[in-house]
């Protein structure tokens, strides 16, 4: 009786432990054991954090999205804060589709083409997305629409927003203010790639095409945070003829910003022209008029480090 126990024991631990290595090994938020693909559908948005993103390769469509969304094989991204939380419902755009199967994350992605992830889950809601082509995982961390802070988000990566329009045109000086130096500026540019830091600004009026402008100053410009302020950033433009320029930064809506100057009391209001889409076309059928900026993508704040991952796959 007692050998019979054992043997009844040792297969039972045997089983547990080969369930364990069949496709159902994730869990969800209720305990029950699911399905990569179900566990990618479990969440409306899943936030790209590229902060934590280990390696030293890079996947291009991860680099530029804020969030992606698995929806029965079709893949959506916000990949602008242009329009964050409106377009496509919250979800963004659809970006291309998927296949989900034995912890492997095959995309067909409608620009940058296939590319093949090993799937890992951290805890209940967060997943690690490891390319073993080039040792680089990323870390994505689900949410549901009614928990998801849009709000967080777009002012935690504000500096892109200012680079997703060519151009900046002052429409609004106040009445108030002391007389200063940035009075005549009248155009705002916010460039990506590089050092992600370059700023140009132009004394030009009244241009009707952003490309015609002629930009007058070229320098570095830097975003801050404002202490107990989530809602309230710092610009600063770094003129070297004339000392740096100091401003309170709020945002009015998609495509206005203000500028308050610090120095002399004066507030600006500046709007957005030739809005620069990472990709806005929905149709997967067609990519003839997708309007990509490949120089555009974003960066960690952290350094890059080595990734512990091996890759196991066969």
């Amino acid at each position: 009786m007692k050998t019979l126990k054992l043997l009844l024991g040792f297969a039972l631990s045997a089983t547990l432990f080969t369930s364990c290595y069949t496709e159902e090994i994730n869990i969800n938020d209720n305990g029950q054991p699911v399905s990569l693909n179900e566990l990618l559908n479990s969440y409306d948005l899943w936030y790209v954090d590229i902060n934590s993103t280990q390696g030293y390769g890079e996947t291009p469509f991860l680099q530029i999205a804020f969030t992606l969304t698995f929806d029965n094989g079709r893949l959506f991204a916000n990949n602008n804060l242009v329009g964050f939380g409106s377009q496509g419902g919250g979800y963004g755009v659809e970006i291309g589709n998927y296949d989900a199967y034995d912890m492997i994350l095959d995309v067909n992605h409608v620009i940058d083409g296939y590319n093949s992830f090993d799937i890992y889950q951290i805890d209940g809601n967060t997943i690690e997305l490891y390319n073993p082509y080039d040792d680089t995982s990323y870390f994505l961390k689900g949410y549901m629409q009614s928990n998801f802070d849009y709000d967080f988000i777009f002012y935690d990566n504000i500096h892109y927003f200012l680079q997703e329009y060519e151009a900046w045109e002052k429409v609004y000086t106040s009445d108030y203010g002391a007389l200063n130096e940035f009075d005549e500026e009248n155009y705002l540019q916010f460039l990506s790639g590089g050092n992600d830091a370059t700023f140009r600004s132009s004394q030009d009026a009244h241009v009707n095409n952003p490309d015609n402008i002629y930009w007058d100053y070229t320098g570095v410009y830097g975003v801050g945070d404002v202490s107990d302020n989530m809602y309230l950033k710092t610009l600063t433009l770094d003129y070297d003829y004339f000392d740096n320029e100091f401003f309170e930064l709020s945002v009015i809506d998609d495509g206005t910003i203000e500028l308050y100057h610090a120095d002399s009391g004066t507030v600006y209001e500046f709007e957005g022209r030739g809005f620069i889409a990472y990709y806005k076309n929905s149709n997967l059928q067609s990519t003839l008029d997708v309007q990509v900026d490949q120089s555009k993508k974003r960066k960690q704040k952290t350094p890059k480090v080595d990734n512990p991952r091996e890759n196991k796959r066969n």
